[in-house]
């Protein structure tokens, strides 16, 4: 460093360099949001439709460190010793990290945990440039209400030997950790988890509260990191909705039923459609744990499921779009419109795909009316978007 950027401010991490995670680490908020904000306008400037469109200052975090609720750790060994962490970017070198300071407490000290047993007991680790070994990944998630945790042990192959040995350790010394998962994941891809899961210890499913609503999380399904602005999202989603006991809502990319379920207190009946179907059992069982019986969830592709929705239901007063990073399909967005929703609601982790859906949207009939940045991932360049869309009057 030759000079100090004037928002420079000093670093919270001894991995700053070597893990990458947290380019931002080093800025304070405000130059954060600047970078946010033109990441975010830029991906609309690409495309006429977006050009005017007014862009609201972005929602701080509550907690910008300590605010991430579940990681997904991959094991290592150098030198001998147990490295648990995440790989350096392009390559198999697992960096070590001791203490992530966005982590939630309670990960730091489970890993801590888990490095310390799998070293005493002895345990192989994956060798992922020779294909051998068995510790693959350790996914950690923290319910930050109830301060309890759901481990998994991503191995290449089942072991009912040492890993039953390894939950009752960990949970020994650390009893917050209500959960034990085995997952087998034997490819040799990039993909983490697989589609076999066994219970080693504790209950099945992870017990959690977002907002207003209670949730079961399973090992493999999707849930935002940062559960403070989770529940903001969700309740400006609610907000903008603006249902009836009347009418129907439709929540694309359901994922557990988080949205879908917040809808669902206004709404007469609510669908929702999710991939994973390990997710959509999570959300069904989520909508009677809050003694929500007007969800429908179905499992399938979007792409697949959506247009024979639309041929049951054909109206809709509200659509949801919340797809992975990739955005949505062109015929998605099709028959989210095909619904004729007075409003159409879309959030987004990516503003390059958001922006190209947003102008993909023009032309079938609906504009976007709010834009609303939520800082879901502080410390990095990452950027939660939430955009609400209504038609185009002639």
């Amino acid at each position: 460093m030759i000079k100090a950027h004037p928002h420079r401010i000093a670093k919270r991490c001894d991995s700053l360099t070597s893990c990458q995670g947290c380019p931002l680490l080093c800025l304070d908020e405000a130059a954060q949001f600047e970078i946010k904000q033109i990441r975010i306008r830029s991906a609309f400037n690409q495309y006429p439709q977006l050009k005017g469109v007014e862009i609201a200052p972005i929602w701080s975090a509550p907690e910008t460190f300590g605010y991430r609720s579940n990681a997904k750790l991959v094991f290592g060994r150098k030198r001998g010793m147990v490295q648990l962490g995440l790989y350096r970017r392009g390559t198999h070198d697992v960096v070590d990290l001791a203490g992530c300071p966005l982590h939630h407490p309670l990960i730091n000290r489970i890993a801590s945990v888990v490095r310390e047993e799998v070293e005493k007991q002895e345990i192989y680790i994956y060798n992922a440039e020779k294909g051998r070994g068995l510790l693959r990944y350790l996914l950690i998630r923290v319910s930050p209400s109830r301060n309890k945790a759901m481990v998994t042990f991503v191995v290449a192959e089942r072991d009912l030997k040492q890993l039953p040995h390894l939950a009752k350790s960990l949970q020994k010394r650390v009893p917050e950790v209500v959960s034990v998962q085995q997952n087998v994941n034997a490819t040799t891809g990039n993909i983490i988890v697989g589609r076999d899961t066994q219970r080693l210890a504790g209950v099945t499913d992870l017990l959690d509260q977002v907002g207003d609503i209670r949730l079961q999380l399973a090992p493999a399904s999707f849930f935002q990191v940062n559960h403070a602005q989770a529940a903001r999202i969700y309740q400006l989603v609610r907000e903008w909705a603006q249902l009836q006991a009347s009418e129907t809502a439709v929540d694309l990319y359901c994922g557990i039923g988080g949205i879908a379920l917040h809808l669902a207190r206004d709404a007469g009946r609510v669908y929702g459609i999710e991939t994973i179907e390990e997710a959509v059992k999570n959300a069904r069982a989520n909508a009677l744990l809050n003694d929500l019986r007007n969800c429908i969830f179905i499992a399938g592709d979007a792409e697949e499921v959506v247009e024979d929705l639309c041929s049951e239901i054909q109206r809709a007063e509200v659509v949801v779009l919340n797809p992975p990073r990739s955005g949505c399909q062109p015929q998605v967005l099709k028959a989210a419109a095909s619904l004729q929703p007075r409003t159409l609601i879309y959030v987004s982790c990516n503003p390059e795909t958001l922006a190209r859906d947003l102008s993909l949207l023009h032309p079938l009939g609906y504009a976007a009316d709010a834009v609303q940045p939520v800082d879901m991932f502080p410390q990095t360049a990452h950027i939660e978007t939430v955009v609400r869309l209504v038609p185009i009057t002639p």
